[in-house]
């Protein structure tokens, strides 16, 4: 019986390797299976053999996610043991690695760990948010409740995310077509047109002003220029990509991102509905207030935010109320402190911050419904200029050429 040296995941997600003696693959699986470690590789003595990794793409998306815990909480609720339900959906899941993620939860589940203890071992899947929610609804024994608000609040999160894509796609779209259309008008046509007008040129003559320099933009790209150029942008993404994983870097560039005319106050609106979304949903499942900042915070996708957020619950633990430190920030509007200081007044802090995000949800879709309709016609008149002005500069020597035909018939 041939031996094989193995890598694997305990329980505890740990790597653990040893060699089994199998009669193959299947069987070295299995034998494995028992002893509760999932197997990622293995190779016999003396040749290797692939084994292929459940979950090579490692990732869950958040309709993924949101789909599981809708499914979750209706057999909760329905009743089915927990054990039962995870091994249900992990059976159905059509992405491999949240499929592998699945059954590591139900066999730690099985062996007498609680539900939020075995999601916390997965937080490229269930991040602090989840796991945390998951918690209160443990603990409270409404985990069917609790479940259900996570779905909504993904779906709302997904939903948000999928507007700001469907909303920028056109704009993007059109922008990198009207690139193309004048980097090959530039490169391509503009040249032959050079050649045929030097040719009719007379002593002395010159090209019109507009016309030159719509030559020597095609010349600087046609040649080492457009090389030049392409290489400065890749090198500019790639700096301002790793200037924003510092520290420094990050605070700078989410700071302008908020002072942007017209996209900032957008990306402001976003962010304040998302920290009025979590927030109510985490103090409404049972969450204490300080962690339900600290969660909040995390999740805020903007260190300026993240860190006013911060500010806030540093606030509330010196024993201040909630309001103060939120409008000492000024990062959220006079609103928001003001729903929020009524909120806290008559004990309905949660259902206030979901009014809020209410409120800011609809404000972002209208902001980005007229920022659609504002770029459809700049676009169009950012093509025409730039499309009718390459056009006419070309034409002008033509003019000029007829003219002097015409002028020379009489």
């Amino acid at each position: 019986m041939p031996t094989f040296v193995f890598k694997g995941r305990n329980r505890l997600n740990e790597m653990v390797s040893g060699e089994r003696d199998a009669a193959n693959q299947d069987e070295l699986r299995a034998l494995l299976r028992r002893e509760q470690i999932v197997m990622t590789q293995a190779s016999e003595k003396g040749r290797e053999i692939a084994i292929p990794k459940l979950g090579r793409s490692k990732k869950v998306t958040p309709k993924e996610l949101a789909v599981f815990t809708r499914q979750f909480s209706v057999m909760i609720d329905a009743g089915l043991p927990l054990v039962q339900c995870l091994d249900i959906l992990a059976e159905q899941q059509q992405n491999p690695f949240f499929k592998d993620v699945l059954r590591q939860v139900r066999q730690n589940v099985e062996e007498g760990a609680t539900l939020f203890a075995a999601l916390e071992r997965h937080p490229k899947v269930f991040d602090g948010l989840y796991t945390h929610m998951v918690e209160a609804g443990e603990t409270g024994g409404v985990l069917d409740l609790i479940l259900q608000r996570l779905a909504t609040l993904i779906e709302k999160v997904v939903k948000l995310r999928r507007s700001i894509v469907s909303a920028s796609i056109y704009p993007a779209a059109v922008i990198l077509v009207a690139i193309a259309a004048v980097a090959v008008i530039l490169v391509v046509v503009i040249p032959q047109f050079q050649q045929i007008f030097l040719g009719l040129l007379g002593p002395g003559e010159s090209l019109p002003l507009p016309t030159r320099i719509v030559v020597a933009i095609s010349n600087f790209l046609a040649g080492w220029g457009g090389l030049a150029t392409l290489a400065t942008i890749i090198g500019t993404v790639f700096a301002v990509r790793a200037y924003y994983k510092t520290t420094k870097g990050r605070w700078h560039i989410d700071s302008i991102i908020l002072k942007l005319p017209i996209f900032g106050a957008i990306i402001r609106k976003i962010a304040v509905a998302r920290f009025s979304r979590i927030l109510s949903t985490l103090l409404s499942s049972g969450v204490p207030i300080l962690q339900s900042l600290d969660i909040t915070a995390k999740t805020a996708g903007n260190v300026i935010v993240e860190d006013a957020v911060l500010k806030v619950r540093a606030g509330v633990e010196r024993g201040e109320n909630f309001v103060d430190p939120l409008k000492a920030t000024d990062v959220f509007p006079h609103m928001v402190g003001q729903m929020v200081g009524v909120g806290e007044q008559t004990g309905a802090l949660d259902a206030m911050l979901g009014k809020i995000a209410d409120f800011y949800e609809d404000e972002v879709d209208s902001a980005i419904a007229d920022l659609l309709a504002m770029i459809e016609p700049a676009l169009i008149a950012f093509l025409g200029v730039t499309i009718g002005g390459i056009v006419i500069s070309m034409y002008l020597p033509l003019f000029t050429l007829i003219g002097k035909l015409a002028n020379g018939q009489k």
